[in-house]
């Protein structure tokens, strides 16, 4: 059984549903209330797009919910886990958000939390009953719709691991690492280096976890330039995009996301939905 607590993100589409009613207090607080018309000895999936801490409020109060009404296993699908970008102190008085995220969710006792791509190994280490989805299945895809004779972008030290497991998977397709610069104070990015002194015009696929403003890959796809690169492409697992796509778009021959954390204007960004 399955409880889409977003109804327009489905990524169990095979199962059947269960029916709820939510709304928001005046107040602010949100509130569930799930209809009971289904077998309470069936094991529940909760799945949901953790935009606001809202969302994260009304994946808790689902959970309270269902093991009142006596189901006995439940799981969680959060594709996007918040805060997982702040899995480190940088500066005094920052709190390590992820570790703060994971803390309310352990104590749900939940039989397992499904999480795709998360940024680092730091989240999976903090969740209790973990499973993760990698990113390899979305990669493959884009490259069965922009082809294979490509080149790896690792965009920095922190993706690179990832990113040589994603080329294992695929078969040894050829990886160029990259760094860059961030002042943790301002958050600001300087120093894009490329790692390959001539790309003798191959085209290159940048893979990252996130997308939030963007500057990673712009400040990047400059340097790559440089070095010769041919038709420049991103796929990025999380699409938050909070800058838009102008920019990007005259850059990147094509960007390619899922809908983990929100749904797009297609025309913009290629979207390869999450089905399991």
């Amino acid at each position: 059984m399955i409880l889409n607590l977003d109804k327009n993100f489905k990524p169990f589409a095979s199962e059947q549903e269960i029916e709820f009613q939510s709304f928001t207090f005046s107040g602010g607080e949100p509130h569930i209330k799930i209809n009971s018309n289904f077998d309470l000895n069936q094991a529940v999936t909760i799945t949901h797009r953790l935009n606001s801490f809202n969302d994260f409020g009304l994946l808790i109060l689902a959970v309270d919910a269902l093991k009142r009404m006596n189901v006995k296993v439940i799981n969680a699908f959060i594709p996007y886990f918040p805060a997982a970008r702040q899995d480190r102190l940088m500066i005094a008085g920052e709190p390590l958000s992820v570790k703060v995220y994971a803390d309310i969710i352990n104590p749900l006792q939940l039989n397992k939390v499904t999480v795709f791509d998360p940024h680092s190994e730091v989240t999976p280490a903090l969740l209790n009953n973990v499973e993760v989805i990698y990113n390899y299945e979305f990669i493959s895809n884009v490259l069965k719709i922009i082809g294979k004779n490509i080149k790896l972008i690792s965009p920095d030290g922190g993706a690179l691991k990832k990113i040589y497991k994603v080329s294992e998977f695929l078969g040894g397709i050829d990886v160029v690492e990259c760094s860059k610069s961030r002042d943790v104070k301002t958050g600001k990015l300087s120093g894009f280096k490329v790692y390959d002194d001539d790309l003798q015009g191959m085209d290159c696929l940048i893979v990252d976890d996130i997308c939030d403003g963007g500057g990673t890959f712009i400040g990047l796809a400059e340097e790559l330039k440089n070095k010769n690169a041919g038709k420049l492409y991103l796929a990025v697992s999380h699409g938050i995009f909070n800058k838009g796509f102008n920019e990007m778009n005259t850059i990147f021959e094509r960007i390619f996301t899922t809908n983990s954390f929100k749904d797009f204007d297609e025309a913009k960004v290629e979207v390869i939905k999450i089905e399991l």
